[in-house]
């Protein structure tokens, strides 16, 4: 027999299941069969590893992306967050695995700082998000290139080895997803969350309500840029040497990932594992161009429209969903 909790607990399961979520979690499945049946090999611990390791850097600043958005902002500068904080651990490292604890920490006091930045420029100075973290991108690209000019440098070399490790049957890329969703499942419960969606939703009404504003602002960029510098680390182990140009798609490619994974561009709806999803989605897509054989003249261009026909989908999905809550 149901208890009133258990009824309780399925009408809030079914209520998160909008018409959004269910595109986004379609799209998914089909992009991994479609990998599936292209690559044979695709679920083996090897390929795995390898498709997860490029994957996870996109994903950690979808789930950036994706608290600013929810908050009713929007940071352009989240690939240069991450080009600045991986040159900056990476100096700090300097191929030492000693310094590795070091290099973390500069990274993640970075990544923070930058997003701390354009919060008090956004939600102090009260500029466009837009606008404001353009410029800011182009003064923390600006500083990147101070720090490393040039592509190079050397990465510790347990982290990259560590990075393509598997504890038993799971790859490290793989429980750092898992990390990554544990982080968002707190966040999430947290009251701070709580009022970055009431103030995506209604900036004036949660100002009524004495939601803090300008300190939940200030803080979604704070937060924004820490997780930013988690994929600065993730792209470090990856490639294990730095590129001051590696921020270029990320902002674009994060902010598209957040729109596949069913999060409004207006703020107040949408979730991190939607994020995630839709980060997923991008890079998958991106290894069926090339099983496809798409010549790589012309990958980029379909890259855009696959992206473009997906994200009509979602959109589209979404404001269906919102016209039958009205």
């Amino acid at each position: 027999m149901d208890t009133e909790s258990t009824r309780a607990s399925r009408r809030a399961r079914t209520a998160r299941m909008t018409p959004a979520t269910v595109v986004t979690w379609s799209l998914l499945v089909a992009a991994l069969v479609t990998n599936a049946l292209l690559q044979p090999t695709f679920f083996t611990l090897y390929s795995v590893t390898s498709n997860l390791a490029t994957f996870v850097p996109l994903v950690f600043a979808a789930l950036a992306q994706a608290v600013v958005i929810i908050g009713g902002g929007l940071d352009l500068s989240v690939g240069a967050i991450t080009a600045l904080a991986s040159v900056t651990a990476l100096t700090v490292m300097n191929g030492h695995d000693g310094l590795t604890p070091l290099g973390f920490a500069a990274a993640l006091a970075t990544g923070t700082a930058c997003g701390t930045l354009n919060g008090l420029v956004v939600g102090v100075l009260r500029l466009q998000p837009l606008i404001a973290t353009f410029a800011t991108a182009s003064v923390f690209s600006g500083i990147t290139l101070l720090v490393l000019p040039s592509p190079g440098g050397a990465v510790p070399p347990s982290m990259t080895a560590v990075y393509r490790m598997a504890v038993g049957p799971l790859p490290v890329p793989l429980l750092l997803i898992g990390v990554c969703l544990s982080v968002w499942v707190v966040l999430a419960a947290t009251v701070f969350m709580r009022h970055v969606k009431a103030v995506g939703s209604d900036a004036e009404a949660a100002y009524a309500s004495l939601v803090p504003v300008t300190g939940v602002r200030v803080g979604t960029y704070a937060v924004c840029g820490a997780i930013a510098s988690l994929a600065a680390l993730a792209i470090l182990a990856n490639t294990g040497s730095g590129d001051p140009f590696i921020g270029a798609n990320i902002a674009l490619d994060s902010i598209a990932a957040c729109v596949l994974g069913g999060i409004a561009l207006s703020g107040g709806r949408g979730s991190g594992p939607g994020a995630m999803a839709g980060a997923l989605i991008l890079s998958l897509t991106s290894n069926i161009l090339f099983f496809v054989g798409v010549p790589t003249t012309f990958r980029q261009l379909a890259s855009g429209l696959v992206i473009i026909a997906a994200l009509a989908l979602s959109v589209l999905s979404t404001r269906g969903g919102a016209d039958r809550g009205n």
